[in-house]
């Protein structure tokens, strides 16, 4: 056989090869992008929209057809917690969603300026109030991890440095968002996702008769969460109870000072399912 044969046969093989390799790889990038299509297509969510978002449950169908991901809610939100999905996220580029870990919605503009600020009615304009809204269902986790279940305390900031997320405190700044990091506690008894609900500050501030924004519409809101004692505990141990009027900003979440959450948002559960959650899970958002 000659060299010349023996080299073409060589550049046939390779180029099988190499076709072979592009063609994977295409099939693999082509899964990966239309499975950006599953959610779309199912009208399902693993993420949490910020308020007032048009969906039913776990039915994003509407939501995702109303969005023209313009990002205006996103320049408006006075702590940055609203993103647009990125590039990974499929044909679901450009929508929406909160991180409430990373920085939830504190609810501190009674204006609720995202939905004022969305041109399609994707955030429904028919919502008024913060406690109006149903972003999502807050449950109690991992009771095991709960500071206030073990009975303890808590001495420093909730989340350290360098954690960026930033709340609105109203005994500090009312309308300037502080690092989270930089408020320092001591508390006998851990209480924070109690103390830094958005609502139960709502609460608060009704029964002092300085109702928010002095509109006295938003007055009084239902409790969302309080501590109840832990059965079969000691005097010191309580429970995180999520009540009715929680409406899943995901607050709780990001306070909680424990290395994973205790109480965390599910944006994706139906009530039903929740159902079927143990006795510390609580369905909240029914306004």
């Amino acid at each position: 056989m000659s060299t010349q044969r023996v080299k073409s046969n060589k550049r046939k093989t390779e180029g099988r090869r190499q076709f072979l390799r592009s063609s994977l790889f295409a099939g693999a990038l082509l899964s990966v992008s239309l499975a950006g299509y599953i959610p779309l297509l199912q009208g399902s969510s693993i993420r949490l929209r910020p308020p007032g978002a048009v969906k039913s449950g776990s039915d994003e169908q509407e939501f995702f057809a109303a969005c023209i991901k313009c990002g205006q809610c996103v320049q408006v939100c006075p702590v940055e917690a609203i993103k647009l999905a990125d590039i990974d996220d499929g044909f679901g580029i450009g929508v929406p969603w909160i991180e409430a870990r990373a920085q939830a919605c504190d609810f501190s503009c009674d204006g609720l300026q995202c939905v004022l600020a969305c041109p399609t009615g994707a955030l429904t304009h028919k919502l008024n109030y913060p406690a109006e809204s149903t972003m999502g269902f807050a449950r109690l986790a991992t009771p095991s991890r709960c500071l206030a279940v073990r009975g303890e305390g808590l001495k420093g900031a909730a989340r350290p440095a360098p954690y960026a997320g930033k709340l609105r405190y109203p005994d500090i700044d009312r309308w300037v968002p502080q690092p989270v990091h930089a408020q320092q506690y001591d508390l006998e008894l851990c209480d924070l996702c109690v103390r830094l609900c958005p609502i139960e500050q709502r609460i608060e501030q009704c029964a002092e008769g300085k109702p928010p924004s002095g509109d006295q519409n938003q007055c009084p809101p239902k409790h969302a969460i309080w501590l109840q004692p832990v059965a079969g505990g000691t005097s010191r141990q309580w429970q995180p109870e999520v009540l009715d009027g929680c409406v899943g900003c995901g607050v709780c979440e990001m306070v909680c000072p424990v290395s994973e959450p205790c109480i965390v948002i599910d944006d994706e559960c139906d009530r039903l399912l929740l159902t079927d959650l143990p006795s510390q899970t609580a369905v909240v958002g029914n306004i």
